[in-house]
């Protein structure tokens, strides 16, 4: 009996025939002579010739084609196409600073446009699907981007100079550090109290039906507040308590700066790492509770040796909820004083230079991929069954 054919994979080809439509049609870099006048854009074929952008488009076509007929040495051979064009990327760019920048003008700088973002956003979407067509683990899709960012270090360090991304950073390079620094210390804060608050009120919640409906409600309605909003309803107590309590005072505890923005924080955490923990602690199979109490286990012992161990997983799940969010409202305390990475976005809004707001904001993408990441992964791995 003859096999069927394997079906096409649709989502390649439409991913590659959007990104040679952004490499053709949008503006690929932009060139200005200093930070405040505008930058003039260029095309890729205004860069390197019709020639050598529609050759550029030969490997997006060839992952085209392997995926619409499909099978796993073809997929593999995709995803490597995949790979090589994520680190062709910062080659070509060290191609376009060559070709457009003026050496004799120092503060002459590379910015990267539309097209380019574009491309590297589908191109990662491209490997992502790849990765979950050839079902590979998380750990080798973190292979995969070992040479990747070898090629962008290796591009960083020697031939992106003018780049204007990297001349920001370079201008703020301490400034970066601190903000890193802070940007983390809070989210850290932020989620390990979260997690020892959101735990004990899962514990005091389950046995009580009507606790457990009005600390939904209360942790649903924090939910619904705007960041800036409840930032707002902080600063007047927290001034009031900074002014007249002398050890809060020392602590640095004001109306504005680190206590708001750790407060709101919190309250923003509490309802993921709340509903986690107690969906997690209730699911536990209530035949694997009678058959640990049925060989003489005390109710502690249950608790920690069954219950908890069985529900870390999902419990887990929701600290990496909670991180991910954490990562991205801690930008916005920046408006109150608090630091952290947020205060290059708002810099950068305020003085029109985007290569500023960038920043702040691929710190913070990557920041929360990683988490996710890692997260998701030790996740899956203490999931009875779970990655291998």
């Amino acid at each position: 009996m003859r096999r069927d054919a394997p079906r096409p994979n649709r989502v390649l080809p439409l991913l590659m025939l959007v990104a040679l439509a952004a490499w053709l049609g949008l503006v690929a870099v932009s060139v200005a002579p200093n930070r405040i006048v505008p930058g003039t854009g260029f095309r890729a074929h205004e860069v390197v010739g019709w020639a050598g952008a529609l050759g550029a488009c030969l490997p997006p076509l060839a992952v085209a084609v392997l995926a619409w007929h499909p099978s796993p040495a073809r997929l593999r051979h995709a995803l490597v196409l995949i790979v090589l064009l994520l680190m062709a990327l910062p080659a070509w760019l060290g191609l376009a600073a060559t070709r457009l920048v003026d050496p004799e003008l120092p503060q002459a700088r590379l910015g990267l446009g539309s097209a380019f973002w574009v491309l590297l956003f589908l191109l990662l979407l491209a490997l992502i699907e790849l990765r979950s067509r050839l079902a590979l683990s998380r750990l080798v899709g973190w292979v995969l981007l070992v040479p990747v960012l070898l090629a962008w270090w290796l591009a960083l360090a020697s031939w992106l100079e003018p780049l204007a991304l990297l001349q920001e950073y370079r201008a703020r390079s301490d400034q970066f550090a601190t903000a890193v620094w802070h940007h983390l210390a809070l989210v850290g804060a932020a989620v390990g109290a979260s997690l020892v608050i959101g735990v004990a009120l899962a514990l005091l919640m389950r046995p009580h039906a009507g606790l457990q409906r009005a600390g939904f409600g209360v942790l649903n309605f924090l939910q619904t507040i705007p960041s800036l909003a409840l930032f707002g309803l902080l600063l007047a107590p927290l001034a009031w308590l900074g002014a007249n309590v002398e050890w809060l005072a020392a602590l640095g505890v004001r109306g504005i700066g680190w206590a708001p923005a750790l407060l709101a924080l919190i309250g923003y955490s509490l309802l993921p790492m709340v509903r986690n923990t107690f969906v997690a602690l209730e699911g536990v199979d209530p035949a694997v509770i009678e058959s640990a109490r049925g060989m003489g286990m005390s109710r502690r012992q249950v608790f920690l040796q069954v219950r908890l161990p069985l529900a870390l997983p999902v419990i887990l799940e929701g600290v990496r909820i909670t991180t991910v969010q954490a990562i991205g409202l801690t930008a916005v305390a920046a408006l109150i004083g608090a630091g952290g990475l947020g205060g290059f976005i708002f810099q950068g809004l305020g003085q029109a230079a985007m290569d500023l707001v960038l920043l702040g904001a691929l710190p913070i993408l990557v920041m929360a991929l990683v988490a996710d990441a890692l997260l998701g992964a030790l996740s899956e791995r203490l999931h009875p069954g779970g990655a291998r």
